[in-house]
Protein backbone atom coordinates (compact mmCIF):
# COMPACT_ATOMS: atom_id res chain seq x y z
CA UNK A 1 0.00 0.00 0.00
CA UNK A 2 1.56 3.36 -1.02
CA UNK A 3 2.09 6.06 1.56
CA UNK A 4 -0.04 9.18 1.47
CA UNK A 5 1.88 12.25 0.31
CA UNK A 6 3.15 14.41 3.12
CA UNK A 7 1.35 17.73 3.58
CA UNK A 8 3.47 20.70 2.49
CA UNK A 9 3.36 24.44 2.89
CA UNK A 10 4.97 27.28 0.99
CA UNK A 11 7.52 29.60 2.57
CA UNK A 12 9.46 32.50 1.13
CA UNK A 13 13.14 33.04 1.85
CA UNK A 14 15.49 36.00 1.29
CA UNK A 15 18.24 34.82 -1.08
CA UNK A 16 21.00 36.88 0.51
CA UNK A 17 20.43 36.32 4.23
CA UNK A 18 18.50 33.04 4.12
CA UNK A 19 15.83 34.43 6.45
CA UNK A 20 12.17 33.58 6.03
CA UNK A 21 10.10 36.54 4.85
CA UNK A 22 6.40 37.23 4.40
CA UNK A 23 4.62 36.55 1.13
CA UNK A 24 3.94 40.28 0.65
CA UNK A 25 7.67 41.06 0.90
CA UNK A 26 8.52 38.28 -1.54
CA UNK A 27 6.01 39.57 -4.08
CA UNK A 28 7.52 43.07 -3.90
CA UNK A 29 11.12 41.75 -4.20
CA UNK A 30 10.98 38.82 -6.65
CA UNK A 31 14.64 39.11 -7.67
CA UNK A 32 15.96 38.61 -4.13
CA UNK A 33 13.53 36.01 -2.75
CA UNK A 34 12.82 32.33 -3.35
CA UNK A 35 9.70 30.24 -2.84
CA UNK A 36 10.13 26.86 -1.13
CA UNK A 37 7.84 23.93 -0.43
CA UNK A 38 8.53 22.36 2.97
CA UNK A 39 6.99 19.59 5.05
CA UNK A 40 4.39 20.56 7.62
CA UNK A 41 5.20 19.32 11.10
Amino acid sequence: MPKAPEPKKTIYRDSESGRIVKKEYAEKHPKTTEKERVRKN
